[in-house]
């Protein structure tokens, strides 16, 4: 009975999931970016403010190939430019005048309606939340890690 509940779970889970990707999916292909550029430009604007790009493979979860590609793309379009980093293999990312006119019309805007709709939570929801969705994924990961 327990194992048919947490089946249960688990499906409303992936669903969830499913449909959360599906709302970023549709952002960035209603702002005309595509998606590895909406999650670097998203990145340049939360996270860091002059990453190199290995450390925005590992943020993204994203194979250097394709970030390297929306980089370039980028860089060739005039958003952001690629300065050379400590070494000669790394290379700094740096938003443009006109990158970062794109990011105040497009993940600024996204950002701040993420706000809004974490503050829809209260401090203690917001904190069980991100805990309990840390811990599941780490879970996930141990258990994965075992049986591999």
């Amino acid at each position: 009975m327990k194992r048919k509940h947490t089946e249960n779970r688990l499906l409303e889970y992936n669903h969830i999931m499913k449909e959360n990707d599906n709302v970023y999916r549709e952002i960035a292909k209603t702002m005309g970016l595509p998606e590895s550029s909406f999650w670097i430009l998203y990145m340049l604007r939360t996270d860091y403010t002059e990453p190199v790009q290995s450390e925005i493979c590992l943020c993204l979860y994203e194979p250097k190939q394709t970030v390297n590609s929306a980089l370039k793309k980028m860089e060739t379009e005039g958003y952001l430019d690629l300065v050379p980093g400590n070494d000669r293999r790394s290379k700094k990312i740096l938003l443009t005048e006109k990158g970062i006119r794109l990011c105040e019309r497009t993940v600024d805007k996204i950002i701040e309606m993420e706000l809004q709709a974490l503050e829809e939570l209260s401090e203690d929801e917001q904190e069980q939340f991100l805990s309990l969705f840390q811990k599941y994924t780490d879970s996930l990961k141990m258990i994965y890690d075992k049986n591999t």
